[in-house]
Parts: C-alpha cells; structure tokens; sequence
C-alpha cells in the first residue's frame, strides 16, 4: 500500500495550469494531467460527495451546497453531518481492500461524524451573547488540542468573508503537514480554498486572481515536496472552474413578484416563509433549486423562471434525470443560469426590510449562497468607523451585528455551478505517478477508483 495525499484546489482549471504554476507544472510534466468533466451542480459539496462516493447527486443525495428540508420547512446551506452523504465513501471501501488502511480528512466538506481515522473541520462557537469565536472540530477530540497547540487557533475570519485570502489556506496546509508527520495516514485529504475568495471578487482573469493562483501554487508544491519526500504518491483535483460574470439574477423575487413566495414580516423585517410559499428557490452560485409545494404551479413558477432575463435553463423531472440530478431532495424545478449570470437569494424588494442577517456575514441563516459576503459595504472612512465601533462593542462585551455587507452582488465578478463551456475551464486531475493516469479525459466519478488505484500501488 502507498500513501496518498490529495489535494483540493478549489477553482483550478487545466487552462490555469503553466507559467504562473510552476508548481503545479512539474507535478504535470512529472506524472499526469487530465481534464475533468463537472457535475451539476459545479458546487463544492456536491462535487466533493460525488468524487468520494463515485456517484452522481442522485445517488449520493448531496444535490447542492445545501437545499430545502421539506419536513422541516427549511432551507438550510452549509451542514456539516457526513450522514447526509449516501453511500460507500472511498476510504471505507479502501479499508476494506487494504486492510489496515487510515483515512485523514481534513477540511473537506460533510466532515463531522464520519468513519475517517481523523478528521478536522472548521466549527465556529456561538455563545448565547451572540458572538461567532472561531474554533475547528476534531475526531478524535483530542486532535484539536495537538492541532491548535502547534499552530494556534484556526483563522475563520481568513477562511470567509471581506478578510477571507491566504492565511487560512496556509493554516490548512500546516495542519495537513502536522498530521502528515505525527499520524501517517495513508489517505489525507486536504482543502485549499483560496482561489475561490479572488476569482469571485475580481474573475478569474484579473491580475489579482493571478497573484491568488501564484500565491496557492506556493502552497500546493511545499506540500507535495513534504509528501513526496515521504514516499506518498499525489494527486490534485478541483471540483469546478470559475468563469466571469456581471449579471446578478434576483430569482426568488421574481417569485414573489408571481405571487408564489411568501414571507413573514416579523420586527419590521421580511423573513422568508419557505414552508408557506407556493414557489420559492434556493440560490446557490449558477444553479438554483426551485421547490414547488403544488404540482399545479409548476407551469405557473417555469413560466416566471423563464421570462426572467439571465435563466437559461430550467430544468424539470426528465431534465434532471439526464444530468443525474434527481433526487428526492432536488427542487421540482432547477434553474440554470447563463454564462455571464448568476442567483442571488434576495427576496425582499426594499432593502429597509431586509432581515438583520442579510448585511453580515451568516451562511447558515440565510436560504442561499450570499458572495457579496466577500465583499464591505464601502470603502471610505465611513465604513472603517463603522467597523471599529462594531469592534468596540464586541470588545466592551456587548451585544452587537456585524452589519458591514453590501445588500447587492454588482461587484460579483465570478461565479461557477453551471457546466463549464470547455473542458480547458472546467475542474482537473493531476497526479504524480504517470503509470497510474486515465486513459483520458476523467469524469468527476472516476476520481473514486483513481484513488482506490493510487493506494493500491
């Protein structure tokens, strides 16, 4: 059996892949490299269950970065169970080929509560106060305390939001190279997410988002010299590429204004009433679900997708069954956005009756994926008094909101969840053993077996 190391980099893509990743470029030259076909959605949760599972999202049921809870009438994103991934994950299946086989897991998605050896997660803390202290979970326990004594606390404030950039990525990486050395799995799975917070600020082709790809290649090669150097193979995988946008689609007001989704006016603000709207969609980047709760409106709510500027497909039961995306937990309707496009979840239609949350940064209260999170609300002396009287407060003790977000995604500048227009700007697998690469271009399911073939070797 021979260790691998595998690693996620979110965002990359074969075109990406050259000059400003020499890096990356060797691990090609020496071994493999190979486009990858998407699923749909292109999501991070969704791509990383069908890699880990080799199934599609109707198998495996991860249908998005999160969906709606029909039985609990709620649209929740961002879940952390590894029991809402069905089926065999692969290191289960490798331990049952390879007897005595490990697993690390570290900072993939669905990670609490799985059968990994070790697994750490990102876990912020909400005291009753209303503080968010960053903070990881680990299994075992204990791991946590090795961890953060080694490396100091976890940067969740680098990891999302306007601060997101590098140092979290480095965090990561530090992590992997500690359990590398102190647990020797001989499968670690490792997260980068940094090209994701810079291609969808500025897209892909800014000379920002370059820096964030050399600045991320940096990390990959320090990390597979330390892997190699440990006799492990290694592989690189992405779950998607980002392409660039300017048109930001306010799909459930659409459906509001149809007369389908309806809200809750509770302390002056409007709160989505999921579980009483006849239409309503869960945003989440170019792919949104859209649950109908009577089959009767269902002509009535595509009618409404269709005639709005930026959808470009709409998606029903035999539409979804030809992506592989009919599951029980998919919307009646999946709507597809165009290229230059993408969903917001904006639902309100004056923004002084927003909820509370929708200018902070909450990715598990709000019924959609939010990238203006990525984003202040301005750039002047205004805002920093602002967020420095925030910060007063928070130190003082007192209860505060963190109210710095822009109620607009027109500064969105990338997205992804469709599927790519070519296999040069959709995901990629590069690996260092040339004798184990596809015979050619890989699906996103193959990467199970790939895996499975690696540690074999």
């Amino acid at each position: 059996m021979t260790p691998l190391l595998v690693i996620d980099v979110v965002g990359l893509t074969p075109a990406q892949v050259g000059p400003d990743t020499p890096a990356l470029a060797a691990l090609a030259g020496g071994g493999f490299m190979r486009p990858m076909g998407a699923v749909l959605p292109a999501v991070t949760c969704s791509a990383q269950a069908t890699m880990l599972t080799g199934t599609l999202p109707r198998d495996h049921g991860v249908v998005g970065n999160g969906w709606y809870f029909r039985d609990l009438g709620e649209a929740w994103l961002w879940r952390q169970s590894n029991h809402l991934v069905a089926g065999e994950k692969v290191w289960e299946t490798a331990r049952r080929r390879l007897p005595g086989l490990t697993c690390a897991k570290l900072f993939w998605w669905y990670n609490m509560y799985s059968s990994a050896d070790w697994s750490v997660t990102p876990r912020p803390m909400y005291p009753a106060d209303g503080r968010k202290i960053p903070g990881i979970y680990c299994q075992p326990h204990d791991l946590k305390h090795e961890i953060e004594g080694e490396l100091g606390p976890f940067p969740l404030f680098h990891f999302w939001g306007p601060t997101a950039d590098i140092v979290s990525s480095t965090w990561i990486a530090e992590c992997a190279r500690f359990v590398l050395d102190k647990k020797h799995p001989s499968l670690t799975l490792v997260y980068l997410p940094h090209l994701d917070y810079d291609h969808q600020r500025y897209g892909p082709d800014d000379p920002r988002s370059r820096a964030a790809l050399r600045a991320v290649d940096g990390l990959v090669g320090a990390l597979v010299g330390h892997a190699r150097r440990l006799g492990a193979h290694v592989l690189v995988v992405s779950e998607y590429g980002i392409r660039p946008v300017g048109h930001p689609v306010d799909i459930n007001r659409a459906l509001r204004r149809a007369g389908l989704l309806a809200i809750q006016e509770t302390l002056g603000w409007e709160l989505l009433d999921a579980g009483a709207s006849r239409a309503f969609a869960v945003a989440d980047h170019q792919v949104a679900h859209v649950y109908v709760r009577d089959p009767r409106d269902l002509g009535r709510a595509r009618a409404a997708l269709e005639a709005l500027a930026g959808v470009e497909e709409v998606l029903d039961e035999k539409g979804k069954r030809a992506v592989g995306l009919n599951h029980p937990r998919a919307g009646e309707l999946v709507a597809v956005a165009a290229p230059d496009a993408w969903f917001t979840y904006y639902y309100w239609l004056d923004d002084a009756r927003a909820p509370d949350f929708a200018p902070t940064v909450d990715i598990h209260r709000k019924p959609g994926y939010d990238p203006a999170e990525l984003f202040l609300a301005g750039e002047g002396l205004r805002t920093k008094l602002h967020i420095g009287w925030r910060l007063a407060q928070k130190a003082l003790g007192f209860r505060f909101l963190m109210d710095v977000i822009p109620l607009s995604g027109d500064r969105v500048r990338g997205s992804h969840g469709r599927l790519p227009d070519s296999p040069a700007h959709g995901p990629v697998v590069i690996g260092s053993a040339r004798a184990l690469a596809p015979g050619g271009p890989a699906a996103m399911t193959d990467v199970y077996d790939l895996i499975l073939r690696h540690l074999a070797s």
